[in-house]
């Protein structure tokens, strides 16, 4: 009750304020606010009793007026009229007015209900679209991070990925309520397997590269050797310029500081690039990933099958082809260099410990395979070609810091192999030489020729070469000057082996002593005395000028070698056992001469006819004395002519010595029984012949000494007083050569 009296009072108060607006827009104005209420609250009746009320209300005022005024009062009552016509008119207005404001205020509170759910379901859009928006950033990190995987930018991918996770992921996860939480969630799970693919898409370019290094390896080791010969060439033009270089190798500190204003990067230049970017990001994605020693392992793993695919299973040292040592050695190079560089830039991933074994590895692989090939091989010359291949391999990895102690062991393994093929060589060039030699005096035509031998011989001039008039001869037969070539060339090819690196020069001096000294001794001499058996003397006196002329190179040689030997070889003096060879066969071939020439006198004198018995003097000496006087004539101005003077002399000495015993042999013969003067007259008168060719001679006087006991014999035997002969204060006077047996025996025939 009380809250509709409020209502009625409130529209006690509002009803006057319409009716008296004073304009239509007002009356509308105070009008709509009331309708609406009375609308809303359903007291449309109380509006019109109030209304109804306002109208009697002025009704009875207007009564009142009239009962005054009439005539007012009947122009009001007819306004009144008009008024109330209006008024029910305004009514139904009202009404109707009423009913359409009930009407749009159901259509407007349809009309706001469905607001209210538009902005709920705007609302719910605008949280989704936020969401949407908040899980598009983490899509687009995701497919940034996978963009880069595409273009192979794999570090910033994984760092894309550890951004996603704490920038985005780990906020959403924590946040249990959170719209993106499955999202989030779900790729959250999906970064280990993101992670993998990075990594299997880094070692897949990891092993791109690997592959691409192992097919540049025998390249990069070409241009290590060819740079290093570089080094070795302006190492020699330096050492020519300044001879206190030479003691200073390739790779000494001396020819580094030398050479170093010649910058040359072999792994970055013009011919080739050798980029370590994918190791540097497979060994830094790795790293990140916290797969270091799995990455360090498999890295290794890999390298050692690489090494493996390195080795061929043979090598042909004879061919210049891939199979060859040359292609061999510089795959191992290159190999070795990406190693080495490798452990310098990653020091981590390469210890020096794996380097030196895979190292170590290679050099033994090469060894044997070299060591196996070699039974193929019989020329020197390639043997120096491959000692050139292995001194370039190891003056180049030295230079790297690799030991090659190994490669310096197996060198001496060559050089017994080259020295014993060099040996082979030259010995069959000394036999061929010796064999083949005519073993006559050596005719020189021209100044030219004359000098060239030489310069090749070792041989004392006994006059300028200015003086010296041609064609002459000289005292050796042409082995001697081949010879001395072979002996050079020998030499020489022994200390080429030594040339550019080879630490072990003393072998080769001892080396060079002994297979010199054996095949001077064995080829040579010994060959030289095996035609001492020849019976051609003119054979016997060349090949005894010859081995004096070869004692003389012996010692020659004795003093080169000294000369030529190394530093780190043992001091002191040198001796050829060939020197004392040639030295004693020279005896040898001296007594072979003194056989030769007796057993020629032998011949001659046993060509003798005696007539012990003769009735008559010959008139003339016997044929065979002229024979043999004429023969030691020839032999001492022709064939004994080159000889040295003391052994002319001895030979003919020795000659003299013999005829005499041979002659003085004839008359002690058993077959003679009896000499008479006539026959002692023919043998004194050859005796006297010979006697005055001997006194001819030069020294001749020396030489009749040898003849002292064959002159005394033949006086005893025309003495008339052969007591004389047993009277020794006599004899030792006038016979004192006379041999005590042989006396008695001859005076008795």
């Amino acid at each position: 009750m009380p809250r509709r009296q409020a209502a009625l009072d409130d529209y006690a108060s509002a009803v006057p304020q319409i009716i008296l607006s004073s304009t239509d827009s007002d009356f509308l104005d105070h009008l709509t606010p009331v309708l609406k209420d009375a609308t809303n609250s359903r007291r449309t009746p109380a509006l019109i009793q109030c209304l109804t009320r306002y109208c009697d209300d002025r009704e009875a005022d207007i009564e009142r007026i009239g009962l005054t005024k009439h005539e007012e009062f009947l122009d009001s009552v007819s306004k009144l009229q008009l008024v109330r016509e209006d008024t029910v008119t305004l009514t139904f207005e009202i009404l109707e007015l009423n009913q359409s404001i009930q009407a749009s205020t159901e259509q407007l509170a349809e009309q706001k209900g469905a607001l209210v759910n538009t902005k709920a379901i705007r609302q719910n859009i605008a949280d989704a679209a936020d969401a949407l928006r908040e899980s598009l950033k983490v899509l687009h990190a995701v497919n940034h991070a996978h963009d880069l995987v595409r273009q192979k930018n794999y570090y910033s991918a994984l760092k894309s990925l550890e951004d996603l996770q704490n920038e985005h992921l780990v906020p959403i996860l924590q946040n249990r309520y959170a719209t993106q939480h499955r999202l989030a969630d779900a790729i959250q799970k999906s970064i280990p397997g993101s992670q993998k693919a990075i990594s299997e898409a880094v070692m897949a370019d990891l092993s791109t590269w690997l592959f691409r290094v192992r097919e540049t390896s025998q390249f990069l080791g070409e241009v290590a050797f060819y740079h290093t010969e570089m080094r070795r060439s302006r190492q020699r033009q330096r050492v020519e310029e300044d001879q206190f270089l030479a003691n200073f190798k390739l790779n000494s500190s001396i020819e580094l500081v030398c050479d170093e204003s010649q910058e040359f990067d072999v792994l970055d230049n013009e011919e080739l690039q050798v980029n370590f970017t994918p190791l540097l990001e497979a060994m830094h994605i790795h790293d990140a990933l916290g797969q270091t020693d799995r990455f360090r392992s498999d890295y290794a793993a890999t390298r050692r099958q690489q090494k493996d695919l390195l080795l061929p299973g043979s090598i042909d040292l004879l061919t210049d082809d891939e199979a060859s040592l040359s292609s061999l050695l510089e795959g191992i190079a290159g190999f070795a260099i990406i190693e080495r560089e490798t452990m310098r830039r990653l020091p981590h991933l390469r210890s020096g410990a794996d380097v030196e074994e895979l190292w170590e590895s290679m050099c033994s692989a090469a060894i044997n395979l070299t060591a196996r090939a070699l039974n193929d091989v019989s020329n020197a010359e390639v043997l120096l070609k491959i000692k050139g291949f292995i001194a370039l391999f190891v003056q180049t990895m030295e230079g790297w810091g690799y030991s090659v102690s190994t490669l310096d062991t197996f060198l001496l393994t060559l050089f017994d192999k080259y020295a014993e093929l060099l040996k082979h060589r030259f010995s069959d060039d000394f036999q061929e030489i010796v064999s083949t030699d005519d073993y006559m005096p050596m005719a020189i035509n021209s100044r030219e020729e004359y000098e060239k031998v030489i310069n090749v011989s070792w041989f004392i001039q006994g006059q300028p070469v200015d003086d010296v008039t041609f064609p002459c001869v000289l005292p050796f037969s042409q082995m001697y000057p081949l010879c001395c070539i072979d002996v050079r060339n020998f030499l020489n090819q022994f200390y080429f082996f030594s040339d550019d690196h080879f630490q072990h020069a003393e072998v080769i001096d001892e080396t060079l002593r002994k297979s010199l000294d054996e095949l001077l001794t064995e080829k040579v001499c010994q060959s030289l005395v095996e035609r001492l058996s020849s019976q051609y003397l003119g054979q016997i006196v060349q090949i005894l000028i010859n081995l004096e002329h070869f004692e003389i190179a012996c010692q020659e040689l004795e003093q080169l070698l000294i000369r030529a030997r190394s530093s780190s070889s043992a001091g002191g003096p040198l001796k050829l056992h060939a020197t004392e060879e040639f030295r004693n066969n020279k005896k040898t071939a001296e007594k072979r001469i003194f056989e030769l020439v007796n057993s020629k006198i032998d011949d001659l004198v046993d060509t003798s006819e005696y007539d012990w018995m003769a009735a008559n003097v010959t008139p003339e000496p016997s044929n065979y004395m002229q024979t043999l006087t004429r023969y030691l004539s020839n032999i001492m101005n022709s064939t004994l002519l080159g000889l040295p003077r003391e052994i002319k002399e001895l030979i003919y000495f020795d000659a003299l010595s013999h005829a005499a015993n041979k002659i003085l042999a004839l008359p002690l013969s058993p077959e003679v029984k009896h000499v008479n003067s006539n026959g002692v007259a023919a043998l004194a008168q050859d005796v006297q012949y010979l006697t005055e060719f001997v006194s001819s001679l030069e020294n001749g006087q020396m030489l009749r000494e040898n003849l002292d006991e064959l002159q005394q014999t033949i006086n005893l035997m025309e003495s008339d007083n052969h007591e004389e002969f047993f009277d020794i204060s006599i004899r030792n006077k006038k016979y004192g050569r006379v041999d005590a047996l042989n006396g008695p025996i001859l005076l008795e025939k």
